[in-house]
């Protein structure tokens, strides 16, 4: 195959090192070209132009938002997605059941080049953007605005600085007094939006080695699944988040609204509001249209081997 590597170097799980020795593992049976990104939209351009080029495969090699990038450059087109777990989380990778070691990663990834595991996945589609897991609106995407916003820090202290963020959050920049949004849902109005979470796949994320897990129905093969929140109460989040821990999922609840198998969700209001994709702030809009878009990218999925 003709493969093409993007490597996102500033990846916390990146180094030179394993990038040589993903790079010699993936070239034993296959054409691969390395290029590395240098800013944010730089991979989307590498995987448009390998779309192009009709190459067969572009390897994300990087964190969640690397992953989207390079899937946003490859949808609708005929060249496949591989992913190697090389951010903080990595929840792309992880709920494919790869290792979170990209060394380790990369043997079950060739595998599945090898094996032909290759097969056509949906994906979700926010204003011409993409998504592989999830979108966050409202509360969520201002943590991530927070993380965002000291950078630097987030290759050394990682998941620890997301807590800090969440917290912070909460209790002092997020309005959890008024609503900040209307949500319709395949037509339906769900007024008094606080938080919408829309799944293309589950888990949420990951604390850990624990998976987040809010709706074993969202999958890569079915549409997505919405979570919206009405009210944003210390105790309704904390029963959310240890059901999502302990339970495998979150039920509908006075708060909590759940739809399931859903083509799209509008969300308007006449303040801005924020939004982040697979764990990338993307900004604040006061209308906002969120589609699956059924086989929209290729995946090699991975040959799963026990470690």
């Amino acid at each position: 195959m003709q493969i093409l590597l993007v490597v996102n170097s500033f990846a916390t799980s990146v180094t030179p090192r394993n990038t040589v020795q993903v790079h010699q593992y993936l070239a034993r049976h296959h054409d691969v070209q390395v290029v590395e990104t240098s800013e944010r939209g730089h991979a989307t351009r590498f995987a448009a132009d390998a779309v192009l080029r009709g190459m067969d495969a572009v390897i994300a090699f990087g964190g969640d938002g690397t992953v989207n990038e390079v899937a946003t450059g490859l949808a609708g087109g005929a060249t496949a997605l591989g992913v190697l777990p090389g951010g903080s989380t990595n929840v792309f990778a992880r709920s494919l059941g790869m290792a979170n070691d990209p060394l380790l990663a990369v043997t079950q990834l060739a595998a599945g080049i090898d094996g032909g595991l290759i097969a056509p996945i949906g994906l979700g589609e926010v204003n011409g953007r993409f998504f592989t897991f999830h979108a966050g609106i409202g509360f969520d995407a201002e943590v991530v605005r927070q993380v965002e916003r000291t950078f630097s820090f987030k290759r050394l202290v990682g998941q620890p600085l997301f807590a800090y963020s969440a917290l912070k959050t909460w209790f002092v920049d997020y309005d959890r007094k008024y609503p900040h949004f209307t949500a319709e849902i395949d037509g339906r109005k769900v007024p008094n939006g606080f938080f919408t979470i829309v799944l293309n796949t589950n888990p949420y994320t990951y604390v850990g080695k624990r998976a987040i897990e809010l709706s074993r129905a969202a999958s890569l093969e079915k549409r997505l699944v919405a979570i919206t929140f009405r009210r944003l109460s210390t105790p309704l989040m904390l029963r959310t988040i240890w059901n999502a821990m302990r339970n495998g999922g979150i039920d509908a609840r006075r708060g909590i609204d759940i739809t399931e198998d859903v083509e799209q969700v509008v969300f308007d209001f006449p303040a801005p509001f924020g939004y982040q994709l697979d764990g990338d702030f993307i900004g604040e809009a006061t209308t906002l249209t969120v589609r699956h878009r059924a086989e929209a990218l290729r995946l090699i999925k991975p040959m799963l081997v026990e470690y």
